[in-house]
C-alpha cells in the first residue's frame, strides 16, 4: 500500500485507504474515489496527479494525493 503520488503513470490502481476528514472524504466519494474503487493514474507532476475515474478526469493536489493509499 503506497500513497497515490508514488503510483506508476498510466496504471490502474485500487484505492485501499483514505485518510481525510469526513467532509473531504465524502466529496471524493461523490467524485468516484472510494475504498475499493479502481482508478487510472494518468500522469503525475510535482506530486499533483491527474486521474481517470469512471468516465471523467480529475486533478488532485499533492496534499490530497499523499492521503489516498492505493495498491
Amino acid at each position: 500500500m503506497i500513497p497515490l503520488i508514488y503510483g506508476k503513470e498510466n496504471s490502474f490502481l485500487i484505492v485501499k485507504k483514505i485518510v481525510l476528514d469526513k467532509k473531504t472524504k465524502r466529496h471524493l466519494e461523490n467524485l468516484g474515489i472510494l475504498v475499493g474503487s479502481q482508478i487510472n493514474l494518468i500522469t503525475s507532476y510535482n506530486g499533483d496527479v491527474i486521474l481517470k475515474v469512471k468516465d471523467g478526469r480529475l486533478a488532485i493536489s499533492k496534499n490530497l494525493a499523499t492521503k489516498i493509499f492505493v495498491e
